[in-house]
């Protein structure tokens, strides 16, 4: 098992596009990825999931993966989640 941190950048946290991209870029992983922040815990395989921890900005999470290419999986994740996602207004 491989453990990390990650600070939230985003400005508006971690919503629906952010997930979006975080999810597919991390759901076909076939270990198990685990984030933590304060009592929540959830296995990051949905948006859903994702959103329920309703990160913002500064937000400190645990990143816990366990699984093939744990190391890389660990890094990537925590990059995903510390990305400044400057989505254009709609």
């Amino acid at each position: 098992m491989t453990k990390d941190k990650a600070v939230i950048q985003n400005n508006a946290g971690i919503h629906v596009r952010p997930s979006g991209v975080i999810i597919s870029e991390l759901g076909n992983y076939s270990g198990d990825i685990v984030l933590s922040i304060k009592d929540n815990t959830v296995e990051l395989n949905s948006v859903m999931s994702l959103l329920t921890l309703g990160l913002m900005k500064d937000d400190e999470v645990e990143i816990s993966v366990s699984g093939p290419d744990e190391e890389n999986i660990c890094t990537k994740t925590k990059e995903l989640l510390e990305r400044i996602y400057d989505f254009p207004p709609r």
